[in-house]
């Protein structure tokens, strides 16, 4: 809970790939909140008041999912529609003249994301969501201590930057509010 509440403060594209991995996390568990507490909460460097908070704040991720039938694949509808906010802000971004930068950043991508929907399953899926699933996908590897070739290490950062900029973009439009005419 205090780690994602200061992602999502400072950057939104990071704070979605933690909430993936919470999901995922919360699922390693069996979606048991005892078994989160004893292995999980309990490791952390908190205060007993501290800890209670993150537990409660776990009892109701754990109660989404199950409402939400989550349990074993798939996103919350609050980090759906967090992704859903980033596909919006992507195409305002990409319709409107004044973000040229964000444009080239896209086009720069465009070659990757094709790439990598084309070798995925869901192919009708949005470039954003693509976009986030290969930087989850590699995250995962990471934490496997995988192998990952060049060219999806050199892929993965192009699209990190591009991703990085969106989240930029979504910061300063909540902050001060983007004028796209």
């Amino acid at each position: 809970m205090f780690i994602a509440q200061e992602l999502r403060r400072k950057n939104i594209a990071e704070y979605l790939l933690y909430m993936w991995q919470v999901e995922d996390t919360i699922r390693a568990f069996g979606c048991s909140l005892s078994r989160i507490k004893r292995e999980y909460v309990d490791r952390f460097d908190y205060s007993e008041e501290q800890k209670e908070e993150e537990l409660d704040w776990f009892g109701n991720l754990v109660k989404m999912m199950n409402e939400e039938g989550c349990r074993e694949q798939g996103h919350l509808q609050i980090n759906k529609v967090t992704l859903q906010m980033l596909i919006e802000l992507h195409q305002q971004l990409l319709e409107s003249p004044k973000f040229p930068f964000y444009n080239t950043a896209y086009y720069k991508v465009l070659p990757f994301i094709v790439e990598l929907r084309n070798c995925g399953a869901n192919k009708e899926e949005n470039e954003i969501e693509t976009c986030f699933n290969s930087l989850y996908g590699v995250m995962m590897l990471r934490l496997r201590k995988a192998d990952i070739s060049p060219e999806t290490q050199h892929a993965v950062k192009e699209i990190s930057t591009f991703i990085g900029m969106l989240s930029d973009y979504y910061k300063k439009d909540r902050e001060e509010g983007l004028k796209f005419d």
